[in-house]
């Protein structure tokens, strides 16, 4: 059954990925930075994820960084320092609780993002994977659908989740 569910998943439409999409993994900054600190560009120095200094997007990229690198706890820290209910935040706080083994943490993250921005199709994507890892393949299908019906086709989030429903392989950014 799981065969033949990827199989419907991978036949219908993709095309190519959307631009400005986060297709690939996160650019490593120029400085290794210990902990959950952040490299700030304008001082060239690693600083705490509080200083008033950095943007949300900045943190942002940090997350990425740390989540690529398996460093999920210290990603939540910087997490941390972003607004409480920006969809972004909420959607790397499920994904992050997701791979530290905390699935229904991570699933309430992942509602809490989607009903601030129903259009967010990362935050979609990412609970999705978790049902790919939890064989709750229909769920994930269910889902991959919602992306595309939120013009989501062929950008990362639709690529990745279709991906993963082919394979069972899922990814960590």
């Amino acid at each position: 059954m799981r065969l033949v569910l990827a199989a419907l998943a991978i036949a219908l439409p993709a095309s190519v990925f959307a631009a400005g999409d986060e297709t690939a993994p996160p650019k490593k900054p120029a400085v290794a930075c210990t902990g959950a600190q952040v490299y700030d560009e304008k001082t060239k120095t690693c600083v705490d994820p509080k200083d008033s200094r950095l943007d949300v997007d900045q943190l942002y990229q940090t997350v990425r960084q740390l989540s690529y690198d398996g460093r999920y706890a210290d990603a939540q820290i910087v997490l941390e320092a972003m607004p409480e209910e920006d969809d972004r935040r909420l959607t790397y706080m499920g994904f992050t609780h997701r791979k530290l083994g905390n699935t229904d943490l991570s699933q309430a993250y992942y509602t809490r993002a989607i009903a601030i921005n129903p259009g967010n199709i990362l935050a979609r994507s990412y609970m999705a994977q978790g049902y790919v890892e939890q064989g709750q393949i229909a769920m994930a299908i269910a889902e991959l659908r919602s992306i595309r019906e939120q013009g989501g086709t062929g950008t990362w989030a639709e690529t990745s989740l279709r991906n993963a429903i082919a394979t069972g392989r899922t990814y960590n950014y």
